[in-house]
C-alpha cells in the first residue's frame, strides 16, 4: 500500500511545481523554500496496518485486510497539505516535509530514512500524532518524554520429552515456561525502578499438543515497555542476566532473543514550547498537558540527531465514547487535519518570521 501512497504524494506534490526526492524504496522527502544551510522540518508516517476496515465510509479502505488505524493517514494529509501551502508562501527558511514509511515495524523506518540523508541540514523537527481520546481543537503538549520505549523479547527452551507419568524423566517445559511468565515480570519490578513506569507483558505461550506428553521445545513471547531510556539501553543486559537464573533448577536448554524497538519520544524543551506558542495562536484555549504514552513511535529515533517535538492532535468528534487507536472501526473527525496545517504552519511561521504565513482564506 506504501507504493500506491508514495506515487499518490509524488504526483500531487509535482503538480504544485515541487521536485520530490523517493528513498529507494517506498516514501519521499520534498524541500519547500530556499536552500538554506539550516532548515526546518515535518515528519508525517505513511504506513497502514494489517486490519480489515469496519467502517461503511466513502474513504474506507478498499484493500482487503489492510487499513489506516492509527491515524497515518491524517498524518499525512497534514503534512502534503503543509507542503503544498507552503510551496507559494514567501519563506526565509527551507522546510523538508518527510514523508516516512514503515512506523509500524519494528524497528520503525526511521532509521534507514536518516541513512537516506533526510536529517541532513535540519535544526528542528516537528510530528503531531492523532489521538482519538481527544477532541477535535485541542493540540496535546509534553517536554521530555511522551511516549514509550518499546521492545520484544522471545525466549525458547528445549529438553528431553516424554510421558506425564514420568516427568522426572524429563524437562518440563511446560513447567519452564510457566515459571517464567510468573517470575520474569516480579524480578523486574525489583531490580528496575518502578517510577520508570517498566512493564513485561507476555502475548504469547506456545508448547505441546496432548495432555499425556510433556513437549521437547516451546516458547513465550512478549513485550517490554518502559518510559526512561537508560533503563531500555540496558534491559538486553538485564533479561540475559534474570532469564537462565529463573530457569536454571528446570535443567532446560535457553536461548533468548531481544528484539530492541524503539526509545521513547523524548520532546525538547524549547521545541514543545514553540509547538504550545504555534497552537495558541489557533486558539489560546488549544494546549493541553498529553500523558505519557505507553506505545511506542520510531519518531523518537530522529530526536536522537536533532532536537525537535510531537504533539497529540485531537480528532475525537466528542460524541458517544471516543475510540481508540489500532482498532477496525475507529473514525477520526476529519475537522482535525485543518487544525494540524495550521498548526504546522504556525509552526513554520515562528521559524520564518513571516506573519502572512497560512493567512490566506484557503487554508
Amino acid at each position: 500500500m506504501e507504493f500506491a501512497t508514495t506515487d499518490f504524494i509524488a504526483e500531487t506534490l509535482i503538480s504544485y511545481g515541487l521536485t520530490p526526492h523517493r528513498f529507494p524504496t517506498t516514501g519521499l522527502m520534498v524541500d519547500v523554500g530556499p536552500e538554506t544551510e539550516e532548515k526546518l522540518a515535518f515528519r508525517a508516517d505513511i504506513d497502514a496496518l494489517p486490519i480489515s476496515e469496519q467502517n461503511d465510509l466513502d474513504f474506507a479502505s478498499t484493500n482487503a485486510g489492510v487499513m489506516h488505524a492509527c491515524g497515518h493517514d491524517i498524518h499525512t494529509t497534514i503534512a502534503l497539505a503543509t507542503a503544498c501551502a507552503l510551496a507559494s508562501a514567501e519563506l526565509s527558511m527551507g522546510v523538508r516535509v518527510i514523508f516516512q514509511p514503515a512506523e509500524e515495524v519494528m524497528d520503525g523506518g526511521a532509521p534507514d530514512v536518516i541513512k537516506y540523508g533526510a536529517l541532513e541540514g535540519i535544526v528542528n523537527i516537528f510530528a503531531i500524532h492523532a489521538e482519538p481520546k481527544l477532541k477535535v481543537g485541542y493540540v496535546g503538549v509534553r517536554a521530555g518524554a511522551i511516549t514509550s520505549a518499546s521492545d520484544v523479547v522471545e525466549v525458547h527452551v528445549a529438553g528431553p520429552g516424554g510421558h506425564s507419568s514420568r516427568p522426572h524423566l524429563t524437562v518440563d517445559i511446560v513447567y519452564a515456561l510457566s515459571k517464567l511468565v510468573i517470575d520474569l515480570p516480579g524480578l523486574l519490578s525489583r531490580r528496575v525502578d518502578p517510577r520508570t513506569g517498566t512493564v513485561l507483558v507476555f502475548g504469547s505461550i506456545n508448547a505441546g499438543y496432548a495432555p499425556n506428553a510433556i513437549p521437547e521445545s516451546g516458547s513465550v513471547t512478549g513485550t517490554i515497555r518502559t518510559a526512561d531510556i537508560t533503563v531500555w539501553r540496558k534491559m538486553g543486559e538485564l533479561l540475559r542476566e534474570l532469564i537462565p537464573q529463573i530457569l536454571a533448577p528446570t535443567g532446560c536448554e535457553v536461548s533468548i532473543v531481544h528484539h530492541k524497538g524503539v526509545p521513547p519520544v523524548l520532546n525538547d524543551d524549547v521545541a514543545t514550547a514553540v509547538l504550545a506558542d504555534a497552537a495558541r495562536s489557533i486558539d489560546p484555549n488549544a494546549v493541553v498537558q498529553a500523558p505519557q504514552s505507553s506505545g511506542g513511535e520510531d519518531f523518537s529515533w530522529y530526536l536522537e540527531h536533532v532536537p525537535g517535538s510531537m504533539a497529540r492532535l485531537g480528532c475525537w468528534d466528542g460524541t458517544g465514547e471516543p475510540g481508540d487507536l489500532h482498532q477496525a472501526d475507529i473514525l477520526i473527525d476529519e475537522r482535525c487535519i485543518a487544525v494540524g496545517v495550521k498548526l504546522f504552519g504556525a509552526v513554520a511561521e515562528r521559524y520564518n518570521h513571516n506573519a502572512e504565513l497560512f493567512s490566506k482564506p484557503s487554508l
